[in-house]
């Protein structure tokens, strides 16, 4: 589905990925694992165009990608949920999933997808005329993923989806996952909480100074000893 082969990007002179490859077949999970600095986010930017490419190419469904601009990746089938609970806060709940929408031309379809998402999270029916920068943090990181949902992805990039919840509301989230996946949806994942992107995911890159240094279904790595040691404390 998503082939990323050989990919370099840079900063200035910062060389942040240097020939990162990595797959993401239909229909699986696949985790992104690595310390801050790691280069997981580039990662994702660079595959929804957001940084540009040094090298490497990036192939999604087989249409390249290298060429695109962020709104034609949307287009061609991939959202991205970014970190950091990047909500349009000034604006409703309702808008922000209007926002998701952009672009598109089938209010049917639009519609049909707003009752979807309300399905995976209720509590945003509830919240519809609420500002998005009133939500709670878990309830922004709902309405980050609904967003997106809304595009009517096949590949959700998401991005430390985890990150400043409590573990309750990380249950929650991933909870979600699971069902968005069972549904049909493919998901690459970075995720710093490598126990639960590992629990959650079928196969699992690790991704150390730009490069990817250890690759593996998720199963094998969880009893990989120097991953217990770097990742899961143990």
């Amino acid at each position: 589905m998503l082939d990323v082969e050989g990919i370099s990007a840079a900063y200035g002179r910062i060389q942040a990925l240097s020939n990162v490859s990595l797959k993401v077949s239909a229909g699986s999970i696949v985790a992104l694992l690595g310390g801050n600095g790691a280069g997981k986010t580039t990662t994702l930017n660079t595959i929804s165009r957001l940084v540009p490419l040094t090298a490497g190419s990036i192939r999604f469904e087989g249409q390249p990608l290298n060429r695109l601009q962020s709104h034609h990746v949307v287009k061609a089938g991939i959202s991205q949920v970014p970190e950091g609970r990047e909500v349009f806060r000034d604006m409703s709940v309702r808008e922000n999933l209007d926002m998701g929408a952009y672009g598109r031309s089938d209010p049917a379809g639009v519609r049909s997808d707003l009752d979807r998402v309300f399905g995976y999270f209720p509590v945003l029916r509830d919240r519809l005329k609420q500002k998005a920068g009133t939500l709670s943090g878990g309830e922004q990181q709902m309405l980050l993923i609904a967003r997106a949902l809304m595009a009517r992805p096949r590949l959700l990039l998401l991005d430390e989806p985890s990150l400043g919840l409590s573990p309750v509301l990380v249950q929650k989230i991933f909870d979600i996952i699971a069902r968005l996946h069972a549904d049909g949806l493919s998901i690459l994942l970075v995720e710093q909480n490598a126990a639960v992107a590992l629990a959650a995911s079928q196969y699992a890159y690790i991704l150390e100074n730009g490069e990817i240094v250890l690759e593996g279904a998720s199963d094998e790595l969880r009893q990989n000893e120097a991953i217990k040691r770097t990742y899961l404390g143990s």
